[in-house]
């Protein structure tokens, strides 16, 4: 019984095979500064774990780089073995012949090396006469004018451009609309004609009934007031800064105030005494002295002349400035 158990178990175990590390060259012979692949191969146990020394190196020897790793590729090889298979790609810039050092690969205490390669680089042929060329003209240097303008402007470029489009603008507007009495954006007031302005303030003043009310200082300002601005607009006198005497004395020379000059002075007499020596008019004259201002604006409102006699002018100028028609026989 005890021989048979014997002979089971060593049956049933099987002892962990040799780890072996294969690597082999692509190519044996490279031209300077092309590419070759050094292709590895390991067999090993399915639970060991292992890795190369200094695994993360760039070079295998001085003159031979390592330019990519590429990713490792692992095989079930049966009898509880695996076959790890990965590339190296190798380059080298100087010619020679270069021996390859054996690869390092460590499983636990244990160390397993491959073989010894030997790479030879080929220098590349260059012909010295046919690419020999003569040196480079002076490049020259593209003109920019931010180069030449501060720091400052340089970096606000931006604001000294809106502040010169602000300004072009304002100053177009100004010519444009201000310069002519305008304002942009803003509608603007209907001029009312002088005639047309005092009588609806006489209107007004009618309507308020200062006198009636015992304001007969207040109603005589009011109503020199409205003469004055009447005479300042349609005359172009500085009225509203002249005295009674001033006023009269000037519009005795209009010819279009010769008429109702009188009228004007008792109105502006009356109202002197009334504001300064506070009299007391009577209503009838303050009735009289309203009526006598309707009177002065309206003998003085400017007068328009006739379509008519306009056109019939125009005819006249016309028919006299034609030449004369020959009539026949020589007659005109």
């Amino acid at each position: 019984m005890l021989a048979i158990v014997a002979w089971l178990v060593p049956c049933n175990t099987v002892a962990a095979g040799p780890t072996v590390v294969d690597a082999k060259l692509d190519s044996t012979v490279l031209l300077m500064g092309k590419q070759t692949a050094l292709h590895i191969e390991i067999s090993q146990d399915k639970d060991a774990i292992g890795a190369f020394v200094n695994e993360n190196a760039d070079t295998l020897t001085r003159f031979v780089e390592i330019i990519h790793r590429l990713n490792a590729d692992t095989a079930d090889i049966g009898n509880n073995r695996v076959q790890i298979k990965c590339d190296w790609i190798l380059q080298s810039f100087d010619s020679g012949v270069y021996v390859l050092p054996p690869l390092q690969y460590v499983i636990g205490k244990d160390t397993f090396e491959s073989e010894q390669l030997s790479l030879k680089v080929l220098p590349v042929n260059v012909d010295t006469l046919s690419n020999v060329h003569d040196y480079k003209n002076t490049e020259g240097v593209p003109f920019h004018l931010f180069d030449f303008l501060p720091d400052f402007i340089v970096d606000y470029w931006w604001v000294y451009l809106l502040i010169a489009a602000i300004v072009i603008v304002g100053l177009l507007v100004y010519f444009k609309w201000i310069k002519k009495g305008r304002i942009p954006l803003i509608p603007q007031k209907k001029i009312v004609p002088p005639y047309e302005e005092a009588m609806q303030r006489l209107e007004e003043l009618k309507g308020r009934k200062l006198w009636q009310s015992g304001q007969e200082k207040e109603y005589y300002t009011v109503l020199t007031d409205i003469l004055r601005n009447y005479i300042d607009r349609r005359f172009s006198i500085n009225a509203m800064e002249m005295t009674t005497s001033q006023i009269v004395s000037i519009l005795r020379k209009n010819e279009e105030t010769k008429a109702v000059n009188e009228q004007l002075g008792k109105i502006l007499e009356i109202a002197d005494f009334v504001k300064f020596a506070k009299v007391k008019p009577l209503p009838d004259d303050n009735e009289v002295a309203y009526q006598r201002a309707v009177t002065f604006v309206e003998e003085t409102k400017p007068v328009e002349a006739p379509v008519e006699e306009t056109e019939n002018d125009d005819k006249s100028k016309n028919a006299a400035e034609e030449p004369p028609v020959e009539q026949k026989g020589g007659k005109k």
